[in-house]
């Protein structure tokens, strides 16, 4: 699973704790920075939890469905007869086989 790839959470990310320095980062800014990536981390999280909710029901349907494809109907061009259809295998044949048929 993806969660097992996720090596922070939230949680983990409101709780890390930096030493201060002399010289360090501004305490204030760092809050404020950590909370945006805790709200987009919640939020990456939420849509990891309906994306692999929608897998496994996309799933079950699959499983359901039946292996066999379904049998379609050939479809003829508009306007095409049974006489089209014969005329044109008539000029076929006499094309391929040419004087031969008539011998």
């Amino acid at each position: 699973m993806l969660s097992d790839k996720i090596k922070l959470t939230a949680k983990d990310i409101l709780e890390k704790e930096f030493k201060i320095t002399m010289r360090g980062y501004k305490q204030e800014e760092v809050d404020k920075f950590l909370d945006l990536i805790i709200k987009d981390y919640e939020t990456f999280h939420q849509i990891i939890e309906d994306l692999q909710q929608e897998n496994i029901k996309l799933r079950r349907q699959m499983e359901e469905t039946p292996k066999t494809p379904k049998q379609r109907q050939p479809v003829q061009p508009t306007g095409t007869t049974n006489f089209d259809i014969l005329q044109r295998l008539s000029n076929l044949e006499k094309h391929v086989f040419g004087s031969k048929l008539y011998e």
